[in-house]
């Protein structure tokens, strides 16, 4: 088995488990995330997903390998219609994900650490655009979701380069969200997980959904996307109950 699918109270933790390979991805492990991230989302009872890989790495990207393996079953898919060559690039999940990052996050496995909603990473976790090197092009979003994580400049800095990029430099950049010391990346990742679970869903997940589906449309239509998010979800009931929680004092509690 080549992901892990395990849970902790209201957080599912799912982890690529090829340490030999640094947990590149092959086509029955892209396959193997997808299936684990739906199951993720189908559940009502999980709130927050932390990705991450084992043996302190969190992914090389593609398997190189099995992309010239001559058993199809193996390689990744290249194409349009289904599966992204990393498995789950194409997906909008309705809950957030958070990347536990230790060691590489590279060409592929950057364009995953990409498609989470936050970062935690180790200060020496390497995050760079490593398959500049082999002449392979980004195909699980890279092109696209790191321009917007982190603006033009610093994209291209990457993508033309191939550099590889940690610590303070990758927190200025906007790869990381949060720096931690080496080897606490999934303690980290997993408290912060725990603690976005106590918070009110419904608002959660509508206004993180009305954040990604604002980049193709225009300022018009995206305000009234959002509006209509935020009609559904006071429609949930959720609203009334934290306003209830306010008044009873609950807004002197700890930002995370």
């Amino acid at each position: 088995m080549t992901v892990h699918f395990e849970t902790d109270k209201s957080v599912a933790i799912i982890t690529i488990d090829r340490p030999d390979v640094s947990n590149a991805v092959d086509g029955p492990t892209g396959e193997a995330l997808v299936n684990a991230f739906q199951k993720f989302d189908n559940d009502p009872e999980l709130r927050i997903a932390v990705f991450t890989g084992a043996g302190r790495r969190f992914c090389a990207g593609n398997d190189l390998k099995s992309m010239q393996r001559d058993d199809e079953s193996d390689r990744i898919p290249l194409t349009l219609n289904g599966n992204a060559p990393c498995g789950v690039t194409r997906m909008l999940l309705n809950k957030p994900v958070i990347a536990a990052i230790e060691g590489f996050a590279v060409a592929g496995g950057l364009e995953l650490a990409c498609w989470c909603d936050v970062r935690v990473a180790a200060e020496d976790a390497a995050f760079g655009v490593y398959c500049r090197r082999w002449g392979i092009p980004l195909m699980d979003g890279g092109t696209i979701r790191l321009p917007r994580l982190i603006g033009h400049s610093h994209a291209l800095d990457l993508i033309l380069t191939g550099r590889a990029v940690s610590g303070e430099e990758a927190r200025m950049m906007g790869l990381a969200n949060r720096i931690v010391p080496k080897g606490e990346a999934l303690n980290a990742a997993l408290a912060l997980a725990h603690n976005l679970a106590e918070l009110p869903p419904s608002a959660m997940r509508s206004d993180r959904k009305s954040s990604y589906q604002q980049w193709h449309l225009d300022m018009e239509a995206a305000l009234t996307n959002e509006f209509h998010h935020g009609k559904d979800t006071i429609a949930t009931g959720e609203m009334i109950e934290g306003l209830k929680r306010y008044q009873a004092g609950a807004w002197r509690q700890k930002t995370l």
